[in-house]
């Protein structure tokens, strides 16, 4: 059992519920979110389930600050497991006429630089002690690209690459890499999506399946299954037919 976590994007869906999931006794939860409101709010729901809480509200998109508050975190609370979910996201408009500049690279920053500068932050402390893990949260879309969310679904299959090459370098150190690809869950940022939002779960259920299998030190945790075997398969298709298929199901502008 972890019993020190750091979470970033902790305020989220996802991100909450894993915060709510792994508060106990004697854990200590490292909580960065974006509203301070809400984060206060979710330390509170965790201090009652008697773990110690620490929060931080800076924005990720600041990687000096956001990397200089992770050093000092690794090394005052030795986190044991870092759970890197901070994200947003993006479309072309119901309109169909295009991603805003200005979001693109906001996603970038924080979905994939932000991701990559956190590991690279908590990641000499965990080497230097022999172990630790570290959980990067993906998506199903990293398996092909949906056409109303063409950046999001790159950022997230740049998380996957990137967490499946950290997994095969730093397990011979004791280091643990999870890729978490989860389908729809519930929240407000799943909400604010296009197109359909089939096999949708709540985000009590989304964790509770996290924290099992980031106990199995599971190398991918994919679900819901139905959603995730249809879009593997979208990989293994010709990309022609798995472009006519997202078109069929609803993903089109």
């Amino acid at each position: 059992m972890s019993r020190c976590v750091l979470i970033t994007g902790a305020t989220g869906g996802i991100g909450g519920a894993l915060a709510r999931g792994y508060a106990a006794p004697g854990v200590t939860l490292i909580l960065h979110g974006r509203k301070a409101d809400r984060l206060a709010e979710l330390a509170a729901q965790c201090e009652q389930r008697g773990a110690r809480v620490l929060t931080q509200t800076l924005d990720v998109r600041d990687r000096a600050t956001l990397v200089e508050w992770l050093r000092a975190m690794s090394e005052a609370e030795a986190p044991d497991l870092v759970i890197v979910n901070a994200g947003v996201n993006t479309n072309i408009g119901a309109d169909g006429r295009g991603e805003p500049w200005d979001e693109v690279e906001a996603l970038i920053e924080v979905n994939v630089l932000a991701a990559m500068a956190t590991v690279d932050a908590v990641l000499p402390a965990m080497r230097a002690r022999g172990h630790g893990q570290i959980a990067l949260i993906s998506s199903l879309a990293a398996w092909f690209g949906l056409p109303v969310t063409p950046s999001y679904c790159a950022s997230k299959a740049a998380l996957k690459a990137y967490g499946e090459a950290l997994r095969g370098w730093l397990a011979p150190e004791g280091i643990r890499v999870n890729v978490v690809m989860p389908g729809y869950v519930d929240s407000p940022m799943c909400r604010a999506m296009p197109g359909p939002k089939p096999f949708l779960w709540l985000p009590e259920r989304a964790a509770r399946t996290i924290r099992r299998r980031l106990a199995r030190n599971s190398a991918r945790i994919t679900f819901p299954f139905p959603l995730d075997w249809g879009t593997w398969w979208l990989t293994v298709l010709p990309a022609a037919i798995s472009t006519r298929i997202v078109g069929w199901i609803g993903y089109r502008d």
